[in-house]
């Protein structure tokens, strides 16, 4: 069964990117390709699609303000007696999963983090293709129309999503366990210069040691970070910008970071995140 798809992001290369691993994955049909929230709408609207590759931040109106809106149509036809459009599957890609990854554990909805990997395309395609197969019947394990159950969780999402900064998460400790040789040392978060993972490591280094985290990711790591201060640069690498000592221009548009920690390590700056450092320190 092919899958009718659309993908929205308002950066091209991303866009590109994205197309190119559907591709390889096969099965699903890019119908169409849209810049902002506003073209989503519109856009789902004319084809309705199974499945909507959906960027988190775009200007105008964001990915979640474009759930919200088409939600909010959909009540309003029914209100006017009018039968409600099934909403399509929801993918959402992300480069700041810091404040989102855990919002996406609503059942419904899948997340792809930014710069896009084949294997995590694949599961998310196979996600869908899963629930779009399950949706053929009337009613799902709950009990509720497929559509229905759907819609309701979604509006979990944005319940999450919406709650006050205070509600939404647990606050930040102020101080990090990290564990150096045989030692468990609390280290202030402002110590700390960066944050990298290897083969499912996490090293923490500051300006005067290094040592390992108990966090199994770096999105775990996350949950416990100030995100005003700390920033996921790379996949692999979580900076604290008030370390950042010289942004180092790179090649085809790209950029390091070389931190203050003794051995002012070079931290790449990923594609997705780009846009982010530009407006971090005004480039």
């Amino acid at each position: 069964m092919s899958i009718s798809a659309l993908i929205i992001d308002d950066e091209q290369l991303a866009r590109d990117e994205l197309k190119y691993l559907l591709g390889q994955v096969g099965g699903v049909e890019v119908v169409a390709q849209g810049t902002n929230g506003i073209e989503a709408v519109d856009l789902i609207e004319e084809h309705r699609p199974d499945l909507v590759f959906l960027d988190v931040q775009m200007p105008g109106l964001d990915g979640f303000a474009v759930i919200q809106r088409l939600m909010e149509r959909n009540r309003s036809r029914t209100v006017g007696g009018k039968e409600a459009e099934p909403l399509p599957q929801i993918v959402f890609s992300t480069a700041y999963d810091q404040y989102a990854v855990r919002a996406f554990d609503v059942d419904a909805v899948d997340y792809l983090l930014k710069p896009f990997d084949r294997a995590r395309v694949q599961q998310a395609v196979d996600r869908v293709r899963s629930r779009l197969a399950g949706g053929h019947s009337i009613t799902t394990g709950t009990g509720q129309p497929a559509e229905s159950q759907v819609e309701s969780q979604l509006d979990a999402l944005l319940r999450l999503l919406n709650r006050p900064n205070g509600a939404s998460r647990a606050p930040q400790p102020a101080k990090l366990i990290v564990q150096a040789q045989s030692r468990l040392l609390l280290v202030d978060q402002a110590e700390i210069c960066y944050a990298a993972i290897d083969e499912g490591v996490i090293r923490v280094v500051t300006q005067t040691f290094e040592g390992h985290s108990k966090c199994r990711t770096l999105e775990e790591l996350l949950e416990l970070l100030d995100p005003a201060v700390f920033w996921r640069a790379h996949r692999g690498f979580v900076v604290n910008i008030n370390h950042i000592r010289e942004v180092v221009p790179w090649f085809k548009s790209s950029y390091q970071l070389r931190m203050n920690d003794k051995r002012q390590t070079e931290i790449p700056v990923s594609r997705a995140q780009t846009k982010r450092l530009r407006e971090l320190f005004n480039l």
